[in-house]
């Protein structure tokens, strides 16, 4: 019972030996990437958004950029917002991850799951730990990012495509919440506020640009479309490195620009409280079939696996009334 328990909370592990075929692609996906220039085995990339518990997938057009293809509602986050330091804090990690075809897992016992990497280079190098962080189906949470069988049925058999189809891994950004400036200067007591910051850059550049960040670790923070004169760094920790001076001015105005923005919002605004800690969340949606129907019910709705809705109550209590 303990080795379980300890696996529960060290992320979301498999526990089964059958090998499921994912679905195919939905039709509808397929005539969706044919309106946005893509086709299945296009690149793929993922962002996630805690607060607002939505994934969305993008699909490469043939101009090199990255068009929407689709919004999903999550259905179970754990934790609360910032990054995941540790095992069993429940924390769903924050950051950039690179998913390989080696990383998808067909025999989930969340039905299909892919592994996100963490803890990631710069992760590792700051001595965070924990495995086994995963996108899955199941509706339950422990640190992981899960939506319904269905949900994941159609993100798995994307991305697996996009793999096989020569993209060698998949960028997977995972964001406390949609990083506006307003949502910014809204969040910015909390001690995750520099670490929030950092990553908005590669946000900001993704919105802007449609185009995958390189990204970098160095310094001991992330470092966005950058070419060091030497290579790439090899110490997390260290200084950066000299760079070339290959930078582009205009996106660099911009992201001066939205860093102006966020600073003149909360010169301007009165301190709100840091939130009190309360057990992740679930998109809307779910939470209003949850009150309606109960955890049951819901389960056997949105999961054919044994391990469905994860802290129901936890889930209906949502700490972001009113903001």
């Amino acid at each position: 019972m303990a080795a379980t328990i300890a696996i529960a909370l060290s992320g979301c592990m498999s526990a089964f030996d059958e090998v499921r075929a994912p679905p195919p692609i939905p039709a509808k996906l397929i005539g969706a990437m044919a309106k946005n220039g893509s086709k299945p085995e296009s690149p793929v990339l993922v962002r996630i958004f805690k607060q607002e518990s939505e994934l969305e997938i993008w699909k490469q057009n043939k101009s090199g950029q990255y068009a929407l293809l689709k919004t999903y509602p999550m259905c179970r986050w754990s934790g609360k917002l910032g990054p995941k330091t540790k095992a069993g804090d429940r924390q769903a990690p924050e950051g950039f991850y690179h998913v390989s075809a080696r990383m998808l897992n067909p025999k989930s016992q969340f039905y299909l799951s892919f592994n996100l990497g963490y803890p990631n280079r710069l992760e590792q190098a700051l001595g965070y730990t924990g495995e086994a962080l995963m996108v899955h189906g199941a509706c339950s949470s422990s640190g992981c990012y899960a939506l319904t069988d269905q949900g994941v049925g159609e993100i798995y058999p994307v991305v697996q495509r996009a793999l096989a189809g020569g993209q060698g891994q998949f960028q997977v950004q995972a964001y406390p919440f949609r990083m506006t400036a307003t949502n910014m200067a809204r969040n910015s007591g909390d001690p995750n506020f520099n670490f929030w910051k950092n990553i908005k850059q590669g946000y900001d550049i993704f919105e802007a640009t449609k185009r995958q960040p390189k990204v970098s670790v160095c310094g001991g923070r992330y470092v966005f479309n950058t070419d060091f004169a030497n290579g790439e760094p090899t110490d997390p920790l260290g200084a950066c490195p000299a760079t070339t001076a290959t930078s582009d001015a205009g996106l660099m105005a911009r992201l001066q620009t939205e860093d102006a923005k966020v600073a003149g919002i909360v010169a301007n605004q009165t301190p709100a409280p840091v939130n009190s800690y309360v057990d992740g969340g679930m998109h809307p949606s779910f939470r209003t079939l949850l009150e309606k129907n109960g955890a049951e019910k819901l389960a056997a709705k949105i999961s054919g696996t044994k391990y469905p809705i994860s802290r129901p109550d936890a889930a209906l209590a949502d700490p972001y009334a009113g903001l």
